[in-house]
């Protein structure tokens, strides 16, 4: 890889010097997107949605909602035909079944009733391609499709993610808003990794690890490769950082390392089999490190352990500091859950922890993941109080964000302009005390509302805990 960077950067001086690539120089991107550019696909998803007759304008979108708050009528509640586009690159072939990594939000529409994905291969042509598995912690699906046993296909090389550094190369290639701008090749460099903790419409996946560019990704290319100088994938383009829809020069892509271990799983069983701990994990903040004698904020603090868990087995505290699991280097809950996730089950790991100042190694086994708990039909958001409605614990917010709490309430919504919008209060916020009374379900907090209302106070004080686990108190100013 070093020769092939020393001659690029000799190429370029050349370029520079001259005004223009000699004769007898290539471009040396073109030997690589020649190799590969032929492994990537479009894709299109055509399912049934919930239809409208007001402009074709589909009625689970938010500005369309805004306007129109009443239910629907019966002939808006008609189905309408729907299509989601994006890319994908054959990465493994066996026999006459060729293998597709995509992203999870580009296909998941995929497994409803009276859905059809299509793939289109280089040469044009159409095939039906059915779901092997998908995985939304990951955002990550395998596709198939059947092809004459004859038929040429190009197998995308896969990398090492580990070995990538910010400022090398990189290439994207995808299908941007569609079939017209098909197999579209860009340039630019990595211009960060590691990068996590993000939201993509509301949600995001739990387990974030992702490589940053700066190679024009725009809609339509998700789900198709970022490759290295050397014609390798390194990652999976997934989303983009802008306030319009349009590339700014920040792209993500899932890198390939985290993408091997979810397609084996999803080849091998249909979904990830991943472990558990069985704790609550806390990113360690400047502060923290500080009150907790540390030597750097790397690391993560134990907040919670849950009760008969592998963590709780192993003798594991609220207040531990985890630096390495399973041998390797904890930085932050983003690597934290990526490593629990990854590693073996059944077997005896090695923890380090440092606990009151002293290091201890304790030794956890892993069980699988379990299931999420299923959601209960009797659990509703409470009324409208500041500006902001409230979930259970047990309801559809949790259960559809993958949050894991016993008591409190969950923020589920919030109001522009109201007393809470304009607070530190977010969703996703478990509230767990207000005004020091502890909040145990909806029933304390309708309570607790009704009391402030009452007694007309004109501050609130709201202890909370963060989509991240961690603790703090909000003030919210009543402004009538």
């Amino acid at each position: 890889m070093q020769k092939t960077m020393y001659r690029i950067i000799a190429v370029m001086m050349i370029t520079l010097l001259t005004g223009g690539l000699l004769a007898s120089e290539k471009n040396p991107f073109v030997d690589v997107v020649k190799n590969i550019r032929g492994s990537v696909v479009n894709i299109k998803v055509e399912y049934e949605a919930a239809g409208s007759n007001v402009q074709g304008m589909p009625l689970d979108d938010d500005f369309f909602r805004f306007f129109f708050r009443e239910s629907p009528t019966p002939q808006q509640r008609q189905s309408r035909k729907a299509r989601a586009m994006g890319t994908g690159f054959i990465f493994k072939r066996e026999g006459n079944d060729v293998y597709i990594i995509t992203n999870n939000h580009v296909v998941e529409k995929g497994n409803d009733n009276n859905a059809e994905i299509t793939v289109t291969l280089e040469d044009k042509e159409d095939y039906i391609a059915e779901i092997v598995g998908l995985d939304s912690d990951s955002d990550l699906a395998v596709i198939k499709i059947e092809i004459d046993k004859n038929s040429y296909v190009t197998i995308a090389p896969l990398g090492d993610s580990e070995e990538l550094e910010v400022g090398q190369w990189a290439i994207a290639i995808g299908n941007p808003f569609g079939e017209e701008l098909s197999r579209t090749v860009t340039v630019g460099v990595i211009s960060a990794t590691g990068r996590s903790n993000f939201n993509f419409g509301g949600t995001g996946p739990l387990y974030q690890d992702y490589i940053q560019t700066d190679a024009a990704i725009n809609r339509g290319n998700s789900g198709g490769p970022l490759v290295d100088i050397d014609g390798k994938v390194v990652g999976v383009n997934a989303a983009i950082s802008t306030p319009n829809q349009g590339n700014v020069g920040i792209g993500f892509a899932i890198p390939v390392n985290l993408v091997n271990k979810v397609i084996d799983d999803l080849m091998d069983y249909g979904e990830v089999v991943r472990g558990y701990l069985g704790i609550v994990p806390q990113e360690i903040t400047p502060e923290l490190s500080k009150s907790l004698n540390l030597d750097d904020i790397s690391g993560v603090l134990v907040a919670k352990v849950e009760a008969d868990t592998p963590a709780g087995k192993s003798g594991m505290k609220k207040g531990d500091v985890i630096t390495r699991f399973n041998k390797k280097e904890i930085e932050n809950v983003s690597k934290f859950r990526i490593a629990v996730a990854g590693s073996p089950i059944g077997e005896k790991l090695p923890v380090d922890v440092i606990r009151k100042g002293k290091h201890k190694t304790l030794n956890v086994v892993l069980v699988q993941r379990p299931e999420e708990t299923q959601v209960s039909q009797k659990s509703k958001t409470d009324a409208d109080w500041l500006g902001m409605k409230v979930e259970g614990v047990d309801g559809k917010f949790a259960t559809t964000n993958k949050i894991d709490e016993e008591s409190g309430v969950i923020i589920s919504e919030i109001e522009a302009n109201s007393n809470a919008e304009k607070s530190a209060l977010k969703v996703g916020l478990i509230i767990q005390e207000i005004n020091s009374e502890i909040i145990k379900g909806l029933d304390d907090f309708r309570r607790m509302s009704s009391e402030i209302k009452e007694s007309g106070d004109d501050t609130i004080l709201f202890y909370v805990k963060t989509t991240t686990g961690n603790y703090q108190y909000i003030a919210v100013e009543i402004k009538r």
